[in-house]
């Protein structure tokens, strides 16, 4: 059920986000902007956020109840754990500095692209009789990956996650089809495109050409897809013969209901969404906010109030009682909210410590994507690069190993093209690995635990992509790179 009027929590969010705002008039311009050496840094400043994972990880299972009554607090706790420190040793103005510039440009246009996602998506109501069966799963599963790479991973997986779990809500076993659409449909489906991951769509900020994704990631998503794909539709259809082949109580042949659709319009706003982030990757007017010495382009604020427009459009057109009846409530949101600010936040010694390159705590890492000759070494890119998304943030982490590889656009296109691959397939196919690695992962999940599926705990979901994304990205390395 719906928690709260939808129209007085937009005009929150909006007052809350045009407060943000109001200080851009009183921070002039300035030079000497405070700058965070990662050089400087020990490996001990990434503690709070190895904890934050931990909590993540653990808490759900040791104390469940302590964990979903104070998630939020958790989150802002282990986000204090490194702010106060690292106040403390580095003094207020580069904490402050560090914490609005993960906020402002990385915390906010994340949650509100999100939110967008999430309010849009969860307008569109699918009617009739749709019953999970194998093919009919597998179906959905491939609708999604195709469409994943052309309205984002986030969009995809928010339209069709709840038309599945309602398929499948007759079924014993529905866990497993969850765990296969975060991979398909919340990761490698947004291969093709700077739409369908953050990551590429950062590598086209770079001067990535949109199509070189498209043509260059195809075989590996396809070759990628099929092994998980084949494998889903006979894990599921073993599993649906050993529940007896279920149908749903009340339906048969005669009763089945023709498929619809309700909230057409949110189909319009999806799209306005998606030129919305367009947008702000082709529009440069050449003007900035100055926050405290954090640059705000108008390009990014303009697509962030769109998409809050586009999000009360979606709530003042989409009639309540549709979207009560497609199961949508705020929690998922507001859980992944609360979480990932204190993800972003703690996160920040870690990303400053890999932005160091060799200089850095992590210079081991950095130097196994180079040979002794100066060469890269494309297999420790797509592993290296692929492994830290699962647990840092995917698009940072495409951004560091993209530079790390020179950071030249034209020249890792061509020359360098195997590496650029590497890159991208590591920082998309991988995001899949943990709850964490990619935005829509946790949401799902969050949106499955709401209607009643017992979902795997952090490593309970870990050990289902070691067991099966592990080999098959193995089998990439040997075929790919």
């Amino acid at each position: 059920m719906l928690t709260g009027k939808p129209s007085v929590l937009f005009a929150k969010l909006l007052t809350v986000f045009a407060t943000l705002l109001l200080p851009c008039a009183a921070f002039a311009a300035s030079a000497g902007a405070p700058h965070l050496d990662g050089a400087v840094l020990s490996g001990l400043w990434v503690l709070p956020f190895v904890c934050m994972l931990l909590s993540i990880a653990v808490l759900p299972l040791v104390a469940p109840h302590f964990w979903h009554s104070h998630f939020g607090k958790i989150s802002l706790f282990w986000a204090l754990c490194f702010l106060v420190p690292f106040t403390l040793k580095f003094g207020f103005s580069l904490a402050l500095y560090e914490t609005l510039h993960a906020l402002l440009l990385e915390y906010f246009p994340f949650i509100i692209l999100l939110l967008a996602l999430f309010t849009v998506a969860g307008g569109v109501r699918l009617t009739g009789t749709l019953v999970g069966t194998p093919i009919v799963n597998t179906l959905i599963l491939l609708i999604g990956t195709l469409l994943a790479s052309w309205m984002g991973t986030t969009g995809a997986a928010m339209l069709l996650i709840r038309p599945l779990l309602r398929a499948n809500a007759h079924r014993k076993y529905k866990v497993h089809s969850v765990v296969f659409f975060i991979f398909l449909v919340a990761n490698i489906g947004g291969s093709l495109t700077p739409l369908g991951d953050p990551p590429l769509f950062l590598g086209f900020l770079q001067g990535v050409d949109f199509f070189w994704t498209t043509t260059h990631m195809l075989l590996p998503m396809l070759f990628t897809a099929a092994i998980l794909i084949t494998a889903y539709f006979l894990i599921d259809t073993y599993l649906f013969g050993k529940e007896g082949r279920p149908v749903p109580e009340g339906v048969d042949a005669s009763s089945s209901e023709k498929l619809g659709m309700e909230g057409k319009v949110n189909l319009l706003l999806l799209l306005g969404v998606i030129g919305a982030v367009l947008l702000s990757g082709m529009w440069d007017p050449n003007i900035e906010f100055n926050i405290y010495h954090v640059h705000v382009e108008l390009q990014n604020l303009t697509r962030d109030l769109l998409l809050l427009f586009i999000t009360g459009l979606s709530l003042r057109l989409t009639d309540d009682e549709s979207r009560r009846l497609n199961d949508f409530n705020w929690f998922p949101i507001l859980e992944v909210g609360k979480l990932f600010i204190g993800i972003f936040l703690s996160m920040i010694p870690a990303i400053a410590i890999l932005k160091a390159g060799k200089d850095g705590a992590l210079s081991g890492i950095i130097n196994l994507v180079t040979d002794a000759n100066g060469n890269p070494v494309d297999i420790m890119y797509f592993w290296l690069t692929g492994i830290l998304s699962s647990f840092l943030d995917n698009a940072p982490t495409y951004l560091v190993f993209f530079n790390t590889a020179g950071g030249d656009a034209s020249h890792l296109m061509t020359d360098m093209a195997s590496t650029l691959l590497a890159i991208s397939a590591g920082a998309v196919f991988m995001g899949a690995n943990t709850y964490i690695g990619n935005a829509p992962n946790f949401m799902v999940r969050a949106i499955a635990d709401d209607q009643g599926v017992k979902m795997p705990s952090f490593f309970g979901y870990m050990a289902w992509s070691f067991g099966i994304l592990i080999p098959t990205f193995v089998l990439v390395t040997l075929v790919f790179f």
